[in-house]
């Protein structure tokens, strides 16, 4: 996705920039807000370690002054941190075995590891920092050291900063999951509602074009029809057209806003109410259809979805059974469920008929949207000759 088109996170200055996409390329890492804060807080941590080691470090005046240098190298060296965590942790911790100013760079350089790198890269510079413990005591007799207790100390800052570092790490890894867990259930969203238009789209199409091609095959095979007729047939082209066309553009408007909520009126959805309306306009373009409505009233999502499967198996009988007599039930009641049975017989064969074609997916999407609403649809031919589609879908009782 885009980074223009990502959605901005509130009080972004508090998140790290591994949780705000920076560096996921493999480039420089550019540094957050919080990361400048967290920094700055390092370095002083370090520098404050250093200075409190500074007072404890005594001896001949070159060891003192190696100490001063390397000292305020691995401070400076604490900036570069998020650029190379793991050189700057294999250094330190190997020159910490002799240097006693540059264990706050170490541990430091430690912490970042285990919050940016998986344990079989932090675990082993973990080991290698509780061994570098043994040489600097055998090393450096000239500091006052309690063995046992500087081991217990060393032992317990190392451990405590590793693990401070892996909480954050196992912290930030869950925000990071649930952020593309949420991305994903957006993207799945938006798929789903795309497949919903297009499933509504094509219904509505599929019925427009198939009755405009009906019309202008009439007027192209009857050109010496009655003016009337004519002109009616002329009307109901221009008005199918026209809706047709204003489908078309809610659809590029949705293809066009694809990320946002396209700013396109939503028209009144078809009913059961709106079946008689349907064959009505059926019969204009010459079909011969019969309904049977014994409900009329249901459900707002069912009645709607029942009434796209019934207008797409109507523009398949007009494509695949043309001049065949139509007939549709519907039939249901609270708790039984919902049903229509639209069946057509044998097409009717004149030279003057207009073939429509079609991409065989109109039953598909019929059965995937009976699917979806919870129900089931069967279709296919019958002993006599005749083409059924059935549909069935669930009406919850009333309560």
């Amino acid at each position: 996705m885009n980074r223009a088109s990502e959605p901005q996170q509130e009080y972004r200055w508090v998140l790290p920039s591994v949780l705000l996409g920076d560096g996921s390329a493999g480039g420089p890492v550019r540094r957050s807000t919080r990361d400048w804060i967290v920094d700055i807080a390092m370095f002083l941590l370090a520098c404050g370690l250093t200075l409190l080691t500074a007072l404890e470090v005594d001896g001949p005046t070159p060891l003192v002054a190696a100490e001063q240098v390397v000292g305020v190298i691995s401070c400076v060296s604490v900036w570069v941190r998020r650029r190379w965590p793991i050189t700057l942790a294999v250094v330190t911790t190997v020159a910490s075995a002799y240097f006693e100013m540059v264990g706050g760079a170490s541990v430091v350089a430690l912490f970042t590891v285990a919050v940016h790198r998986p344990f079989k890269v932090s675990g082993p510079l973990v080991g290698l920092s509780l061994l570098t413990i043994v040489p600097f005591y055998l090393l450096r007799q000239d500091v006052d050291l309690d063995g046992p207790v500087y081991g217990v100390i060393s032992v317990a800052i190392v451990l405590t900063i590793f693990a401070w570092g892996i909480v954050i790490r196992a912290r930030r890894q869950l925000i990071w999951s649930l952020r593309q867990r949420a991305d994903s259930a957006a993207e799945e969203a938006k798929r789903l509602e795309r497949e919903r238009i297009a499933r509504e789209m094509h219904d509505v199409l599929a019925h427009r074009l198939s009755m405009l091609s009906l019309h202008a095959g009439a007027l192209e095979f009857r050109p010496d029809a009655p003016a009337e007729e004519i002109s009616r047939a002329a009307g109901a082209i221009r008005t199918s057209a026209h809706l047709a066309l204003q489908d078309l553009r809610e659809v590029i408007g949705v293809l066009r806003h694809h990320d946002t909520a396209p700013e396109v009126p939503d028209r009144p959805q078809p009913t059961l109410a709106d079946l008689p309306a349907l064959v009505a306009e059926c019969e204009q373009a010459g079909m011969d259809v019969r309904l049977s409505l014994e409900v009329r009233e249901a459900p707002e999502k069912p009645g709607r979805n029942l009434y796209r499967i019934v207008q797409e198996a109507l523009t398949n009988a007009r494509k695949h059974a043309a001049g065949a007599p139509v007939s549709v039930t519907v039939t249901g009641a609270p708790g039984e469920g919902l049903a229509a049975e639209v069946r057509n017989g044998l097409p009717v064969r004149h030279g003057s008929r207009v073939h429509i074609p079609g991409a065989g997916a109109g039953l598909i999407g019929l059965t995937e949207r009976a699917g979806l609403a919870g129900g089931r649809l069967e279709h296919g031919p019958t002993h006599d000759g005749e083409y059924v589609v059935h549909a069935w879908l669930p009406w919850p009782a009333e309560t």
